[in-house]
């Protein structure tokens, strides 16, 4: 019931739609600010590397993300210092525009356990539980937006591409 008057209803829709924009907001200026300031994610990820998060034992609890930080993340720091802020950004547009908003919020998710799992608190828990509600929302936190437009296109594009072809038989 509770699935459906958040994935249905017009008035919820306008509040995801405040909700979405506050957040891409906030991520879209975070993006921003690194693509016009200069970032460098490499000390960001030393410390990530050095002082994991540990438990009441002093292991680290997320070892294997540790292992991956050192492992492929800093040797291609390059290509984390390219795609985190062009990422923040992209998501913050997408969460504005309410243009494809479940896939921009999947991936905001996907960042935001990243710099949790790294030991960074900061904000990441509202935007977690805020983004899930966006996300399990689906296409009414769009319904205000462009996704108004794109994903009844996209439905179409892509059931024409896939639907059985009529019959062929002459």
């Amino acid at each position: 019931m509770f699935a459906t008057f958040l994935r249905e209803n017009k008035i919820v829709a306008g509040i995801l739609a405040v909700l979405r924009i506050w957040l891409g907001y906030a991520w879209m200026t975070a993006g921003w600010g690194k693509l016009t300031g200069g970032f460098d994610a490499s000390g960001y990820l030393q410390n990530a590397i050095a002082n994991p998060v540990t438990g009441p034992d002093g292991a680290a609890v997320y070892s294997w993300y540790v292992n991956f930080l050192e492992s492929f993340a800093l040797p291609n720091i390059e290509l984390f210092n390219f795609i985190v802020p062009l990422g923040e950004f992209l998501v913050g547009l997408g969460l504005i525009l309410g243009c494809l908003t479940t896939a921009a919020m999947f991936f905001g998710l996907v960042m935001n356990f990243s710099f949790f799992l790294a030991g960074t608190v900061s904000h990441n828990p509202t935007d977690i539980f805020f983004g899930f509600i966006i996300l399990f929302a689906g296409y009414n936190a769009g319904r205000y937006g462009l996704d108004r437009w794109v994903i009844p296109f996209l439905r179409k594009t892509f059931n024409k591409k896939t639907a059985p072809e009529a019959n062929t038989a002459a």
